[in-house]
């Protein structure tokens, strides 16, 4: 008997394991308002993640934000990917407590420029 009551009492010691619930948006958006996020468990080990990417082509630029889990080993990594024709640089920032990706910095978009150019050349006419 007091071998199943050390055992009780180990397993009451031991510490829970709360998963962590963090943000994750849908689709990366282009404006950390847009970001449909809900609430989504990680797996065992990761963060949540708030990640920021600028792509360019000439004097075009855009820039993506996402929120998800991530591994620690990628927290503050910044590196550069190629796709649809843009060169994206990017920066991982990471948290550990819940829910503790979901403040939306708002910034202003590079690509405000070309489109309030655009939107004054035509109200001129």
């Amino acid at each position: 008997m007091s071998k199943l009551v050390c055992s009780l009492l180990l397993l009451c010691l031991l510490p829970a394991v709360v998963p962590l619930f963090c943000y994750t948006c849908v689709f990366p958006t282009i404006s950390p308002l847009d970001c449909i996020r809900f609430p989504l468990k990680c797996p065992p080990g990761q963060v949540c993640l708030s990640s920021r990417a600028v792509g360019k082509k000439g004097d075009f630029r855009v820039v993506l934000y996402e929120k998800s889990c991530i591994l620690p080993y990628l927290c503050g990594v910044t590196g550069e990917k190629h796709t649809m024709g843009l060169n994206f640089t990017f920066t991982n920032e990471c948290c550990n407590t819940h829910l503790c990706n979901g403040a939306a910095t708002p910034a202003t978009p590079y690509w405000t420029g070309p489109i309030a150019t655009l939107l004054i050349s035509y109200s001129v006419w």
